[in-house]
């Protein structure tokens, strides 16, 4: 019998390296406002983002690996803009569970793009 080398599949390896990326970006703690457009409509506010997703509160159940899309707020003052800028996000959820009663949700951005109001 040959012996076989088991590999991981290219999808496994660049999700786990995706991942890695995530957790290796720095973050910060910068409270923006948020708008859930799927996994259940709401809003809330960021509690940390890296150039690579955010994290934030969220009381609906958002499960590891399904899609979200979602709103960030900058706000005018701070892109020295006449009109807060919104961006519009796609991405996977990474990370869901409760910490100290509150539920968070780690997402990895794959797609944004920015419109100014």
């Amino acid at each position: 019998m040959a012996n076989e080398s088991v590999n991981p599949s290219g999808a496994a390896k660049a999700a786990r390296s995706r991942y890695s990326d995530v957790q290796g970006a720095a973050r910060f703690p910068i409270h923006l406002p948020i708008h859930i457009k799927s996994g259940g409509n709401g809003d809330t506010e960021s509690e940390n983002i890296s150039s690579n997703g955010v994290l934030f509160q969220y009381d609906v159940d958002m499960p590891v690996g399904s899609t979200v899309d979602f709103t960030i707020s900058l706000p005018k003052e701070v892109v020295g803009a006449e009109a807060d800028v919104q961006v519009e996000c796609r991405g996977r959820v990474v990370r869901s569970g409760e910490q100290d009663g509150r539920r968070g949700v780690g997402v990895v951005i794959d797609e944004y793009r920015f419109e100014r109001r």
